[in-house]
């Protein structure tokens, strides 16, 4: 058959398959490696075979057959990701679904769960891989990720939270000196009294920010306890999966899943890599990283390590005469929490730390708490 022929046939096949399906186009090729699961191949086939349904040609690697299926044999779980890298790299499929992937440093994955609580989808970001070696740039780099997943997903301007674990505080300081340089960010709310963007347990419930800002570690719990608290942990049976790994200038599609994920997961999963598929992905992160470099990314980053050393933390600081502490103030990230007081006492302000139920606090006297606060901003501590 000549190369006009076989474009023919395949237009007309689109057709025949859209006429079919109610969904027009090429249909993405995804690749599921159905080795290893903890559930067995059948629970993967019948994965595949739901995604197959919905539009989305599904090359499932492993060596069970299924009509409306291609099956790729493989004899075990190390061939099956070999042959499935092989794929990748002719084009032959358009992404892959897997059960694990050793992604580069500066690539981790976006994960998709649905929260308990409303029933709403949110984005996980992030859930394996390491965006950076440094905590909190990356979740500044877990912040663009995610972002840009959920524009793929139709999303035009996501509603982003960062949830309050170690290093919070300060990605909230450089994700809003972003946006003051110009990358647009959507910053959620918490539904708590308190409000602001930097999002508590109950946040994750109710599914809050369209995207919550997380590390990798707390991101890949997250994720496991919302898809099978139902099950007791053995079947993971709501959500995508941990999502699509996503870096800057990394462009091959592959999503992970768990070898606990049940049938439901990993056609959700499938369907979500054909959806990313569908509105180039990869496009939509380059994009997003450029606009965030014009915006001063590189230089903000910079200039946030070049203060991490502080002077203060190797001092020897003598705490004034200690006084009542009526005032204190929020946003201080943990890690910082002893050189902020050392400020304040080389300063000559007494002052002590503490966590309060919204997260670390500077404690000082009432009368102080002007100045503390000027001094603390002016340190870097706080924005």
């Amino acid at each position: 058959m000549g190369k006009l022929e076989r474009t023919v046939a395949e237009a007309f096949l689109e057709m025949a398959q859209g006429l079919e399906s109610g969904q027009y186009g090429r249909r993405p090729k995804i690749a599921l490696t159905g080795m290893g699961s903890e559930h067995g191949e059948e629970n993967a086939m019948a994965a595949a075979l739901a995604a197959a349904a919905h539009g989305v040609d599904v090359y499932y690697i492993g060596s069970i057959e299924a009509e409306g299926v291609k099956t790729v044999h493989v004899a075990n779980d190390e061939e099956g990701h070999a042959k499935m890298d092989e794929l990748l790299s002719s084009g032959e499929v358009d992404g892959a679904v897997t059960m694990h992937y050793p992604f580069p440093i500066g690539v981790s994955t976006v994960g998709r769960i649905v929260t308990p609580a409303l029933g709403k989808e949110m984005l996980v970001a992030n859930t394996t891989g390491t965006s950076s070696t440094d905590r909190v740039e990356g979740m500044v780099l877990n912040a663009i990720a995610g972002v840009s997943v959920a524009k793929a997903l139709g999303k035009a301007d996501p509603a982003v939270g960062i949830l309050n674990v170690d290093g919070a505080r300060q990605c909230e300081m450089v994700l809003k000196e972003l946006a003051d340089g110009g990358y647009h960010l959507n910053f959620a709310e918490s539904s708590r009294a308190d409000g602001g963007c930097v999002m508590r347990g109950n946040d994750v419930l109710r599914g809050t920010p369209d995207v919550m800002v997380t590390d990798s570690l707390t991101g890949n719990v997250i994720n496991k306890v919302v898809s099978a608290f139902t099950t007791g942990g053995s079947f993971e049976s709501t959500g995508f999966g941990y999502g699509p790994g996503i870096g800057r200038d990394y462009d091959r599609l592959v999503l992970i899943v768990s070898r606990a994920s049940g049938a439901p997961v990993l056609a959700n999963a499938i369907e979500f890599a054909a959806d990313l598929v569908r509105h180039k992905v990869f496009e939509i992160a380059k994009a997003e990283y450029e606009a965030a470099d014009a915006a001063g990314l590189k230089d903000i980053l910079a200039k946030r390590k070049s203060n991490a050393a502080k002077p203060e933390s190797a001092e020897e600081v003598k705490a004034p005469e200690k006084e009542p502490c009526g005032a204190s103030i929020l946003g201080v990230d943990v890690m910082d929490l002893d050189d902020a007081v050392h400020v304040l006492w080389k300063a000559g302000i007494y002052a002590e730390s503490g966590m309060g139920c919204t997260g670390p606090v500077v404690m000082m006297g009432e009368a102080n708490e002007a100045k503390a606060r000027e001094l603390l901003k002016g340190a870097g501590y706080i924005g």
